[in-house]
């Protein structure tokens, strides 16, 4: 690494002598050594930006999993295999379909590697749960040092935890919706007209 930048700063130095003497071909040099510099900070900012997009998009998820479920699933029991077993796949294939799993190419960006729907019922609320598991980032650039060495005071385990999301995967995010049981739309019936 030390031998890049010292012959980056020549280069450098020797791209303005010449631009000083009035000779400006000299330039070119440097733009290609620079432009691969470049995209690597491009690509490192993306694979950060892709977990900004996950969150959101699993936000995003998690409430229509939750709407859909607390407007769908029925309060007896007698439908509760329908629920746990029709409806609750059905939901997790469509928020598998809008995360991206369906793709590979947005599979890789967001470092997707599975996703589990969750859902405990209780007397008054339905508690919904959305997990993605996660994949390493694959920035081996980031991953040179130790965590231990990256995350010194004052960062804590947030530096930790993001150190392993990039560096390790497997990490978990998840979201929780609480749904209420009975606000779910239902048929006007007038009374003696059954």
């Amino acid at each position: 690494m030390k031998t890049a930048i010292k012959t980056i700063c020549g280069r450098l130095r020797r791209c303005a002598l010449a631009l000083k003497a009035g000779r400006p071909g000299q330039a070119m040099t440097e733009v290609v050594l620079l432009f691969p510099i470049f995209l690597i900070i491009v690509f490192m900012t993306a694979k950060i930006f892709a977990l900004l997009v996950l969150v959101q998009k699993l936000e995003i998820a998690s409430y229509y999993a939750a709407r859909r479920w607390q407007l769908e699933s029925h309060l007896s029991a007698d439908h509760v295999g329908w629920d746990d077993g029709t409806l609750k796949k059905d939901i997790e294939k469509n928020v598998r379909g809008y995360i991206g799993f369906d793709t590979p190419a947005v599979s890789k960006f967001l470092n997707l590697r599975d996703l589990k729907l969750d859902v405990v019922r209780t007397q008054v609320w339905n508690v919904v749960t959305l997990t993605v598991i996660t994949n390493p980032a694959g920035v081996a650039m980031l991953c040179k040092y130790p965590k231990q060495a990256v995350c010194t005071a004052p960062y804590g385990a947030a530096c930790m935890n993001g150190h392993d999301y990039l560096c390790q995967g497997g990490k978990q995010l998840e979201v929780i919706k609480y749904v209420p049981n009975r606000d779910r739309p239902i048929q006007f019936v007038l009374p003696g007209l059954k």
